[in-house]
């Protein structure tokens, strides 16, 4: 038999790391995974692994190139964002993956935003909240000043995704769907890097932006292949839908964080938008996409534990609870039931069950239609920033919230005129990722039946 053309795609998320081979159809064909443990920064703060990190990555290429059951065609790899590594001549990392969880000092963030305009002006013209180490740039802010010997010795600071790209192809770029998502990096007005990448000699350290479709031909053990330069990973999820949908859609991610992304509003972030946690990020295209971010996964995940314990059950009770629109009803009829006119800045921040008091439900099954109501209700707050002004038509949810009945229903009342869908893909992210070189490998028709899709109808109006 002759060997299956693949591409090899490179998923790598906080926890874990994996490897995709797709055939010429968009099916995985093998798969491997890989967590590590953290390691700590010298100033005793968690961080990647980088050296467990690079050698996954040469162990995983000798084991599909030496697999004759496959011809690699391409390899392209995506990321999660908000992460350098930064690299000296020869590429060898000169220090931690920082965590983007890492505090950030608070002299040197003033400092920072009293030089360049204040922090309302400078996340307006940046797209990007004041996130400290969770804005990108701020890492190399840190370095010069904080580390100057350390970024002395950095060549290039290559964002997470671009870092996997080099230990593919060997070559040194940057990608604008990485540049362009809260990094405080790029001044989305002019289109460029914002004028302190100049003045503070930051931009010696990054290396060319290329387009997120562009290819370099590249070998691995005297086998030829085309590499991608990566992608970040909400960018790569979202080409997918881009792909097989053509009418104005939202897609709301959910996880830990719901993030929903508008790729048809590319209008500027308000002043108000910026401070209820909007931002921007950039298609694999270079188009402005406008998102909010909802912290409705880990909301949900605290709550739960909380109902489990009041009712002393298994925290996973909440996986055989359907939606009963009678419930609802009798929930609606309770004063303090809804929060849909509550001021949208508190009721984004607030976690509204956690202000209520559990043993005013009757069950667990009442108690957990109330939190689901409240986070649609929250959701439904958070996409209307990105919603408003625009023709969408559709909404899409993906993640671990397009399998809850109950979250999927209130939210189809919720957008009564809007369609809901619940989609279904395996690995969207690593899927995007594909597609997004697919001219360079792959010689079939763009895929038109990877995502599946379930139509939820708007039944009453909600709250």
């Amino acid at each position: 038999m002759s060997a299956t053309p693949v591409i090899a795609i490179f998923d790598v998320g906080k926890t874990n790391k994996k490897l995709f081979l797709f055939d010429e159809n968009y099916k995985i064909v093998f798969e491997r995974s890989a967590r590590f443990n953290e390691m700590e920064d010298e100033d005793g703060f968690p961080c990647e692994n980088v050296e467990s990190l690079r050698s996954s990555v040469f162990d995983s290429l000798h084991e599909v190139f030496n697999n004759a059951a496959f011809e690699i065609k391409a390899i392209n790899a995506s990321g999660y964002g908000a992460s350098f590594v930064n690299v000296d001549e020869s590429g060898k990392a000169v220090t931690p993956l920082y965590n983007y969880l890492k505090p950030y000092p608070e002299d040197l963030k003033k400092q920072f935003y009293d030089t360049y305009g204040g922090e309302k002006e400078f996340s307006y013209v940046t797209a990007s909240p004041v996130l400290g180490h969770l804005n990108s740039g701020m890492q190399l802010y840190w370095l010069k000043y904080k580390k100057p010997e350390l970024f002395k010795r950095i060549k290039f600071s290559l964002h997470l995704p671009q870092y996997l790209s080099y230990l593919i192809s060997g070559k040194f770029y940057s990608d604008i769907t990485s540049v362009g998502c809260h990094t405080n990096l790029w001044n989305f007005k002019l289109n460029d890097y914002h004028e302190w990448v100049y003045k503070e000699g930051i931009i010696d350290k990054l290396a060319p932006i290329v387009p997120a479709d562009q290819v370099v031909a590249a070998e691995f053990n005297s086998k030829s292949f085309f590499a991608g330069v990566g992608l970040h990973d909400s960018s790569a999820a979202l080409i997918p839908y881009l792909v097989n949908f053509h009418e104005p859609f939202i897609l709301i991610s959910t996880g830990t964080w719901c993030i929903s992304l508008n790729p048809f509003n590319n209008q500027p972030l308000t002043a108000e938008e910026l401070e209820c946690d909007c931002l921007s990020y950039m298609t694999f295209k270079g188009k402005t996409v406008k998102a909010s971010r909802l912290f409705a996964g880990n909301e949900h995940e605290q709550q739960v534990k909380r109902i489990a314990e009041f009712f002393n059950i298994s925290h996973a009770f909440y996986k055989t609870i359907e939606y009963n629109p009678e419930t609802i009803a009798a929930l609606q009829k309770k004063e303090d039931a809804g929060f849909k006119n509550k001021d949208t800045k508190i009721l984004l921040k607030e976690s509204l069950f956690a202000q209520r008091d559990v043993s005013a439900f009757s069950s667990e099954e009442e108690a957990y239609h109330q939190l689901m109501a409240d986070i649609a209700t929250q959701q439904f707050a958070s996409t209307q920033l990105v919603l408003k002004g625009t023709e969408v038509k559709r909404i899409f949810v993906d993640g671990g919230f397009s399998k809850n009945s109950i979250y999927m229903n209130l939210l189809a009342s919720l957008f009564p005129e809007i369609e809901v869908f619940a989609a279904s893909m395996a690995q969207a992210t690593a899927v995007g990722t594909a597609l997004s070189i697919h001219h360079c490998w792959n010689k079939k028709p763009l895929p038109n039946d990877i995502i599946e899709l379930k139509y939820f109808s708007a039944i009453s109006p909600v709250f």
